[in-house]
């Protein structure tokens, strides 16, 4: 058997190169078996084998002058998504990089590839602060002249002192922030049975990272600087799948367990103890009014010690979740509740039935997973 597949094979390749020198016999005795190659197709519909070596450019109809032309058109007649000729914006790739070594300060340890030994933990951290201090302050000034805060009466000022001024304020603050995030671990580790150690929920669970990063853009965002934060947040957005706003208020011992699809709005307010699952939104009743809300209280409250199930939905900047209470999975909540309040769904009706007991006649399809 061995030898007659190889004899078959030889025979197939034959017939591609003879197909890829324009034999007529080659391509039409060939023309399907050539489909399964690097091919082109012809006018009457069969197919040109090629060698996988050589490209095929018998279908390319536009040069990359053309192409380069097409795009130049675009930009002119296309506005809105063009930044040209403009002031120079925050790099998203640059503020990636921050936010990893911001991560890396942190939590020593965890988020490097060697292990840090104690003996060298002053000379690492002082390397790795002014690496963060020279990169941020770059991407701060950059940020302050694409949109400087009004409170900062900046005009035609040298912009550099004043972010040098707010990147130190904001690396001072990074200790009070391991504080708050030692109280983050705790409460994932103390509230998740599937939890090994503290270690692991450092190290594996996308919630830490989420958090980490969203207390650090929280402190830039009531500095008032533009963009930086919002990239910070939504970067972590698309490694964790959880969003949460920069702007947002969030206690001590918070945790998201599972993580994926928590959206968190600008205005929300999180008391201390708060556990939530995924899939939980804390979002506005209505955007109708658009850019009219800025600066508006449009998402909720969320007292301490109050435990949201998955994918409950609670809306609106004057809905309060009174403390000790507990929201069941599902809810859509636009009212507020009192203390010690358990809100559950009841309308929806479940039902089960026997598969063996249902028509054998019947032709609908099982349900499968």
């Amino acid at each position: 058997m061995r030898g007659i597949a190889q004899k078959e094979l030889q025979r197939q390749q034959r017939w591609l190169v003879a197909a890829g020198n324009g034999c007529p016999r080659a391509v039409s005795d060939f023309g399907f078996a050539a489909r399964t190659y690097h091919g082109t197709q012809l006018n009457n519909g069969r197919f040109l084998a090629l060698r996988g070596d050589l490209r095929d450019t018998l279908g390319v109809q536009l040069s990359a002058t053309q192409v380069t032309e097409r795009l130049l058109d675009s930009y002119k007649h296309t506005g809105g998504i063009n930044h040209l000729d403009g002031k120079n914006l925050p790099s998203k790739r640059a503020i990636a990089r921050i936010s990893m070594d911001l991560l890396r300060l942190l939590f020593p340890g965890f988020f490097d590839e060697k292990l840090i030994h104690s003996s060298e933990l002053k000379a690492e951290t002082g390397q790795m602060v002014e690496g963060v201090l020279a990169a941020l302050e770059a991407e701060v000034a950059k940020s302050l002249e694409y949109s400087p805060p009004p409170e900062l009466q900046i005009g035609k000022r040298d912009l550099k002192p004043i972010a040098r001024a707010y990147t130190l304020e904001f690396l001072e603050s990074l200790p009070r922030i391991r504080d708050l995030l030692q109280t983050d671990t705790e409460a994932a580790y103390n509230g998740d049975p599937a939890a090994l150690s503290k270690e692991e929920v450092i190290v594996a669970y996308p919630f830490i990272e989420a958090i980490a990063v969203q207390r650090l853009a929280h402190e830039l965002y009531l500095k008032n600087v533009p963009l930086i934060p919002r990239i910070m947040t939504e970067w972590a957005h698309t490694r964790t799948g959880m969003d949460l706003h920069p702007g947002a208020r969030i206690g001590s011992h918070f945790f998201v367990d599972h993580c994926t699809g928590t959206v968190v709005g600008e205005t929300s307010i999180i008391g201390d103890h708060v556990k939530m699952y995924q899939g939980v939104g804390l979002v506005a009743r209505s955007l109708a009014a658009g850019q009219a809300l800025r600066g508006k209280q449009r998402h909720p409250t969320i007292e301490d010690h109050v435990t949201i199930y998955a994918g409950a939905t609670i809306m609106g900047g004057d809905t309060v979740i009174g403390e000790h209470s507990t929201i069941g999975a599902n809810v859509f909540l636009t009212t507020s509740v009192p203390p010690h309040s358990l809100v559950i769904q009841e309308e929806a009706n479940v039902k089960v039935t026997s598969k063996k007991d249902r028509d054998k006649g019947s032709s609908a399809a099982d349900f499968t997973v």
